[in-house]
């Protein structure tokens, strides 16, 4: 399972153009409707404005004979299209024309990952414009972990990432192929959690540690997804890296929070009508 050191903070990434489908720009007095969406590799959530979140699982038998997402990466990308439309129908949730959308990523996610994901979003919802956020500080933002330097661990269903955040930026992170989904398949809570100390570890007392890392985990490691849920995991993870371990409130659905405040001030923004 492979640990490998994330690259240095990035702003909220502009990557995004507007589709195909959508034609030209309107007048600059636009102003697209906010949406996020992470796709996750036990769940896809959206959230459109101020509705509630959309969540499907896709963690069952058949998923993990076709996954559409596996260790953050999404696999089938028809097939995720495919659940994202479903689920707006079943909800019945019509997407507004010519959103905005802010869509997690993984660290390290490369670039023919982001294209893969933007085909996804752009078959779905046709945006104005779709921005990336790494998924670790958008939790950290719907987690409300606040300003200064900051240890985020996100333990996911089959990826878990750790990183040094400085007033909301990612300055560097690590991560590893490997989630609570695994706790079904031989792996226990003890080699997780001594998993994730090790990432701390290296953010924070290796060679190429950050400075005030170690500070950071003094003050406590901040623990957002599927493995915050778990005491287990939390007591274990408290016991090796001898430090507290904050479980945010609602960690699940952190960083689709984040994504969400994030789009919504990106919409907000004179530039998002260009």
């Amino acid at each position: 399972m492979p640990v490998a050191q994330a690259p240095a903070g990035r702003p909220l990434d502009t990557a995004g153009t507007v589709s195909a489908r959508t034609g030209v720009h309107d007048p600059a007095t636009f102003r697209p409707s906010p949406i996020a969406v992470d796709l996750g590799s036990g769940q896809l959530r959206i959230r459109l404005g101020g509705h509630e979140p959309l969540t499907t699982v896709i963690t069952d038998r058949s998923a993990r004979r076709h996954p559409l997402v596996r260790r953050g990466r999404v696999i089938d990308g028809r097939g995720c299209a495919t659940a994202l439309s479903q689920l707006l129908r079943q909800h019945r949730v019509g997407v507004p024309a010519r959103p905005l959308v802010v869509a997690c990523r993984p660290l390290l996610s490369t670039t023919a990952d982001q294209d893969t994901t933007r085909r996804v979003l752009d078959a779905v919802f046709a945006p104005a414009r779709l921005l990336f956020i790494d998924t670790v500080r958008a939790a950290a933002i719907g987690a409300g972990a606040g300003a200064g330097t900051l240890l985020v661990a996100d333990v996911g269903a089959q990826l878990t990432e750790v990183a040094v955040l400085r007033d909301s930026q990612v300055v560097a992170g690590r991560r590893a192929n490997l989630g609570t989904c695994d706790l079904t398949d031989g792996a226990t809570v003890d080699v997780l959690a001594d998993r994730l100390a090790r990432l701390v570890r290296d953010l924070t007392h290796g060679p190429q540690a950050v400075p005030a890392a170690a500070a950071a985990l003094a003050r406590g490691l901040v623990l957002v997804g599927d493995g915050a849920t778990r005491p287990d995991l939390r007591d274990r993870l408290a016991a090796t890296t001898g430090a507290p371990v904050h479980r945010a409130a609602g960690p699940r659905t952190a960083a689709l929070t984040g994504a969400s405040l994030a789009a919504a001030a990106a919409a907000r923004h004179p530039a998002a009508g260009d």
